[in-house]
This record gives structure tokens, sequence and C-alpha cells, in this order.
């Protein structure tokens, strides 16, 4: 049990694995047979003694304020089996793993160490950076950026001067070295948007007239680099943050009650992303946190969805920018005790054509909608329709094969539901959900 005096429900520890297997194999010790000393203290500790196939049981340590949890077996992954094994035990049979007042040295140990080194990262200035050389620096990757914006446009004239019917005729490959030229020029966002243009062609019926949508979206970012000089500040740092620089995090921490609405992890080959959506109870703001883990680890921050923490964060700069950084935290999470302030699906509509005005080339916002109701239509798709039948949206095609929608489905029963979500060009994708005839907040990711 917690500060609060709330312990997690399964779906939200679940929610911090790493991947499907973790989630298998934590399942599978989330049992009181393998566990022994046991114990859950009140400032947000967990821990306990796992048998393995060693003589040594593994010491498992969980502080369910970050979370943030430590174990003694040779895992990689973050949390491993052990601590998700734990958690699970400890959300589900309050007997097995029960209040305690006195922390064992073995685990008092790490969580102290915890706690001084947070403190002292917090007390912590940076350490001044050279600007002259951080200035020659940003010069000379402008430069090429510049050199790799100005070879795009002209590939794009070219694809234009050939017409787009013939864009299928010389395959991926060719989008795939314009795209590596980017990366060349240091301009990554420049070649995520490359390799989308090349998987277009001969996608499905429409598929010129999508082309030509996402080239002209891809040349209007052309011209603003090129033309960043004489862009308004807030415009012009989203302009680099679209080709691929770099944002900061130079605004004013926000303290608040915030939100865990959503977490996700997607992998590029190189990196896992993890993306986690959060919404102030008391400021009205969004937030979009992001967190990585290099090789195929799991991303260090994880903040299981459903849940409400008092935090600081640190907004990143750029106009209509949502992401900011997990600043510092005060007291452990408690559960959300009702859904974020909501609309219409005419009013999501609305507020992503508002957002558009300030960054032309985003792809959703996040919103939440009341009393919609998710309703299959013909050909496979579904929509989430108003319960009064002013309007609807149609869900976006990536979730259409995600089983988040049948379990929305089933949490509707036919009756209206509170749904988050992102809105955006190709429809709505919900990510989590309230009902008023079952407590508590339901993933759909």
């Amino acid at each position: 049990m917690n500060q609060t005096g709330v312990r997690w429900t399964t779906d939200q520890v679940l929610a911090l694995a790493p991947d499907a297997a973790s989630r298998t194999a934590g399942t599978k010790l989330g049992v009181a047979g393998p566990w022994s000393e046991t114990g859950a203290g009140s400032a947000g500790a967990v821990w306990g003694l796992c048998r393995g196939s060693g003589s040594t049981p593994y010491r498992t340590v969980v502080d369910t304020t970050g979370p943030a949890s430590t174990c003694s077996c040779p895992s990689r992954k973050f949390p491993c089996k052990h601590a998700l094994g734990l958690l699970l035990l400890w959300a589900a049979d309050r007997r097995a793993v029960a209040q305690a007042e006195e922390v064992p040295d073995w685990a008092g140990t790490w969580l102290a160490g915890r706690r001084e080194r947070a403190a002292g990262r917090a007390g912590e200035a940076a350490a001044p950076a050279d600007p002259a050389a951080a200035g020659r620096r940003a010069e000379r990757r402008a430069e090429r950026i510049t050199a790799g914006a100005v070879e795009l446009e002209q590939r794009l004239t070219d694809l234009l001067r050939g017409g787009l019917a013939s864009a299928e005729q010389p395959g991926y490959g060719m989008w795939e070295e314009t795209a590596a030229r980017m990366i060349d020029a240091q301009a990554p966002g420049l070649a995520g948007r490359v390799r989308e243009l090349g998987a277009i062609p001969g996608s499905g019926p429409g598929w010129p007239v999508r082309l030509l949508e996402e080239s002209a979206l891809l040349h209007l970012l052309n011209a603003a680099w090129l033309g960043r000089d004489r862009l308004p500040e807030p415009l012009a740092a989203t302009v680099r943050t679209r080709v691929g620089l770099p944002s900061s995090a130079g605004g004013t921490p926000v303290r608040d009650h915030w939100m865990v609405l959503a977490q996700d992890d997607s992998w590029d080959g190189r990196l896992v992303t993890r993306r986690i959506r959060l919404y102030g109870r008391d400021s009205g703001r969004s937030a979009l946190v992001l967190s990585f883990g290099a090789a195929g680890r799991s991303p260090q921050l994880g903040l299981p969805v459903g849940l409400m923490v008092e935090a600081e964060v640190i907004p990143h700069t750029g106009a209509g920018q949502l992401r900011a950084d997990w600043g510092a935290q005060f007291g452990a999470p408690s559960p959300i005790e009702e859904p974020p302030p909501g609309g219409s699906t005419r009013a999501a509509i609305e507020a992503y054509g508002s957002a558009l005005g300030t960054d032309p080339w985003l792809e959703s916002v996040p919103v939440t909608l009341r009393d919609v109701i998710p309703l299959p239509v013909m050909g496979g798709d579904w929509q989430l329709a108003d319960a009064d039948g002013g309007s609807a949206l149609p869900v976006a095609p990536a979730a259409l094969s995600r089983p988040g929608l049948w379990k929305l489905a089933a949490l509707s029963g036919g009756g209206p539901v509170t749904v988050f979500g992102e809105c955006g060009h190709r429809g709505f994708h919900p990510l989590t959900a309230w009902s008023p005839e079952i407590p508590g907040t339901v993933p759909l990711t």
C-alpha cells in the first residue's frame, strides 16, 4: 500500500511490462508460491525474495513512487519479470504482501541510495557548455540540412514533372535512397517523411491523391526551413523540430496533479520509444512525455495508466508543443477519480483544426470524447458516434486491427462511454476509456 493507501490494479502493473514475453513471465510469478519475506512500506516501497533456479533467491525491490525497481537477477529488461510478478502479487493479495513497519536492510539500502541520487540530481547545476563551439556545430548542421532540403525540393519537382501516376514504377528503392540522403544531411525528420511517401504509391484506391497531399506538406516543411529566419520564433522552433533537430525543455516547470491517460511503446529497429500521455487536473494542460531505451531495452520511465501523480513537467519550446520532460515528483500516485473534461466528436475535430493553425504537420491532438458509442459500419470499419446522434468520428485504420477496439466495444455494450485518444486526419485512435457502469480506468493499448 502506498502513501495514499491504494494498491494498483493488474492492468496498471502489466502496463509497465517492456514486452509481451515479460507480461507472460511476470504473470506466472504473480502468485505467493515462489515468494518469501515480502512486504510493503508506507513510503511506496514493495520488496520480496523470489525463488529461482539457483540456491540464492532473487532480491526484488520496487519503488512505486517512481516507479523504479531493482533485482539481483541477470535480466536486462526493466522492469524484470520478478518485479512485475511482485507487483502483481502486491496488487492482488494483501495478505501475501502485507503492510510492514520496517524495511529489510537489503531493500532499504537500495531505496536510500535511489533517493539520495534523486536529491543530488535535483541540486546539481548543469555544467556550462562552450557557447561558441555549440554555435559552430549548430551552424554546420544547419548548412547540411539546408543542402538536403534543396536537394529534396528538386526531387519533389522531378516527381511532379514526371506525373504522380508513374511514381510506383521505380519501386521503394528510390525513396529509401532519398531518405538515406536526408540522414546524411542530419535531417532525420525529413528522412522519416520521405519513407512515408515511399509507402504510398500502389497502397490502394486514391493513392495519387494521398501522395500529392503528403508531397505538399513536405514541400511546405522544406520551404519553412529555407525561410525560417522570417518566421515567428514559436513556429521556427516547430520547424526545427519537424526536420529533426532536438527540442529542449526550456519552459517554466508546471506543477500539477497529472493524470496518466495512456502509455505505449514503439520500436524502430534502433530505439524503443515510450509515449506517455498526461493531462493536468488543475491546469487543464496536456503533455506528452517521451522515454527511450536503446538496443531493445525497455525505457526507464514508466507511469501506470489510470493513476494521478503530483509532479512537475518541463515543457519543450515550439508552437503548440505538447512534449515535456518529467520533473520532480511529490508523493505517491493515486487513482484517477474521474475522467478529464471532454466534449463531442465535432469539438474534437475543431480542436484538431485549431492546432493545425500553429503546426501544419501535426498528425493528431489528444482529446477526450464524452458520451460516445462505438459502432461498426460497412466494410469492417468502426466509428465513435455521439450518443445524441449529432456527429461521429471514424476510428483510425491503425486501431481497427488492435484488440483495444473490441475491449472498447465490450465496455460500452451499446451504451455511451468516455474515451480518451488522438484525433487526426486519419480519424480517432482510442487509447483509454471509462464507463459509468464500471469503476476505474480501462487502457485500450
